[in-house]
């Protein structure tokens, strides 16, 4: 029995996959397509984030859908607002109905001959048994993220099996998990040891967030009085837009000013800080990061309640490494100690491209890390397979969005050429930097030499700016001889694929 087949497959159903599901019904009508989602439900990261005080790490201004206005008075939002947000879009859209849940891809495989995906799946069954599920495609699109879902990142911490209490990840974190009255220490110094923090802090009996080094932390307002003022007296639509370019404009201007003036963004942050935490605090310790600016992305606090909470005395930052575990806590190297009941590891994410599935090419299987990124969008060499991966110094949604638009400018365009298989070609244009530069934190270093790579110049640069993106993916030409369109009447892609892929394993 031959597989079902769909103009579009769609990996993830996600804040993205629902945005480019929903570009798809506007723009590209007449275009069948269907959701493969790994999970049980809508939501994708808003889904799988349980843990106390989880929330967005953008405005939701600039984080929600360009075409759906976010109407709550909350700019900074609790996870679970941001998962009923995407539900609600996808239920009201009729995108629900094209989902397919629990289905994980592991391979989709490109025919030239055919100018066909054949995508395989494992359907986690409710019964417990797996089983594999085919389906074909004209177009893949991947809206799987950037990181794995089944496990997070996880050092290797001397003697932790000897530790009495309870360990817990916040990617797997557990339902009967108690910690009121309960000593907690928070492994890490990223956004989800930042947002755990305060949670943690208003029942349990003492939160420690013990860190190697500081990461920059700035308050800002949860609610944003400009957008709720504006729609007051404008119409949703009017208010939304004017409230997301101000924010737009406002990220823009805050990141390149940290790019061009980067110790006078630093004193600014830290005099913040100083301000926060008053002169008992030693600051230069535990809140002076050794790099710049957004060299990372700067962990985002709601109405300082980070800092309110140690001020409390209820919650304390320690700057210091592990030497080992004991049965009541963690040994640091300073030699003092953390008694504890609970530690929670949040130590970060494992990268994977393309929801870790395998791609192959002709009978090929392509290594990632050899391609380089068209746009941002595609990769050289492999034809029909677009995804998205959003800024790192903005909110994700900005280019998801624009992507999304991009892939069914390029559906419509081909429908019109008549041709089933576009590729990008990089002709004479060679790696030059990686997928994302200038970017330096844990979970970027430790996956970077598998990700694609980008060149010296347009169109194979990897823009971190809206506007060049804006204009790039919204309004330049398609057909600009970089991409390649064809038919496999009269075109086999093989010849052409050494540069991208490797023999199959």
């Amino acid at each position: 029995m031959s597989a079902e087949h769909f103009d579009v497959l769609i990996m993830g159903a996600g804040l993205s996959g629902i945005g480019a599901a929903y570009h798809l019904q506007k723009h590209c009508p007449r275009k069948t397509y269907t959701i493969l989602e790994q999970r049980e439900r809508i939501g994708g990261t808003w889904d799988l984030f349980r843990y106390p005080g989880v929330r967005s790490d953008s405005d939701m201004l600039t984080m929600g859908y360009s075409f759906r206005p976010w109407t709550s008075t909350k700019a900074i939002a609790p996870g679970e607002d941001i998962r009923n947000y995407v539900t609600e879009t996808a239920r009201d859209a009729g995108i629900d109905r094209h989902i397919r849940f629990r289905h994980r891809v592991e391979r989709a495989s490109w025919s030239s001959q055919d100018a066909t995906w054949t995508v395989t799946a494992i359907r986690d069954n409710p019964d417990g048994r797996a089983t594999p599920a085919t389906v074909t495609c004209n177009f893949l699109l991947s809206c799987a993220g950037y990181y794995r879902y089944s496990s997070g990142y996880l050092p290797e911490f001397p003697d932790i099996s000897r530790f009495a209490g309870r360990v817990v990840h916040p990617q797997a974190w557990p339902d009967d998990l108690d910690y009121a009255g309960k000593r907690v220490v928070i492994i890490g110094s990223g956004a989800t040891a930042v947002t755990l923090l305060p949670a943690l802090a208003k029942t349990a009996a003492r939160v420690t967030m013990l860190q190697r080094s500081p990461t920059y932390i700035v308050s800002m307002p949860e609610q944003d009085k400009i957008a709720n003022a504006l729609r007051r007296v404008l119409p949703a639509t009017w208010a939304y837009g004017l409230a997301r370019w101000k924010n737009i404009g406002y990220m823009m201007y805050a990141y390149q000013l940290a790019q061009r003036s980067p110790n006078f963004v630093k004193t600014a942050i830290i005099k913040m800080v100083r301000k926060e935490l008053g002169p008992e605090c030693d600051v230069a310790r535990h809140f002076m990061p050794r790099y710049n600016p957004w060299d990372q992305r700067l962990c985002l606090v709601p109405d300082s309640d980070f800092f309110r909470a140690i001020k409390s005395g209820r919650a304390s930052v320690v700057t210091d490494q592990i030497e080992r575990f004991t049965e009541s806590g963690i040994r640091l190297q300073s030699g003092a100690g953390l008694q504890a009941d609970i530690v929670v590891t949040a130590t970060g994410l494992e990268l994977q491209a393309l929801g870790g599935a395998d791609i192959v090419v002709d009978g090929q299987r392509v290594d990632l890390a050899r391609t380089l990124a068209y746009k941002g969008v595609m990769f050289s060499g492999i034809p029909n397979l677009a995804a998205v991966f959003g800024y790192i110094n903005a909110s994700w949604t900005l280019k998801a969005d624009l992507i999304s638009g991009y892939v069914c400018r390029l559906l419509n365009l081909m429908e019109r050429k008549g041709t089933r298989q576009v590729t990008p070609r990089n002709g004479d244009e060679t790696a030059a930097a990686n997928f994302v530069e200038k970017f330096t934190p844990g979970y970027m270093q430790r996956a970077v030499d598998k990700w694609p790579k980008q060149g010296e110049k347009a169109p194979w640069r990897v823009n971190q700016n809206y506007l060049r993106d804006l204009w790039s993916l919204r309004w330049t030409p398609l057909d600009n001889g970089v991409l390649e369109f064809s038919h496999p009447a009269v075109h086999s892609s093989k010849p052409l694929l050494a540069q991208a892929v490797r023999a199959a394993k």
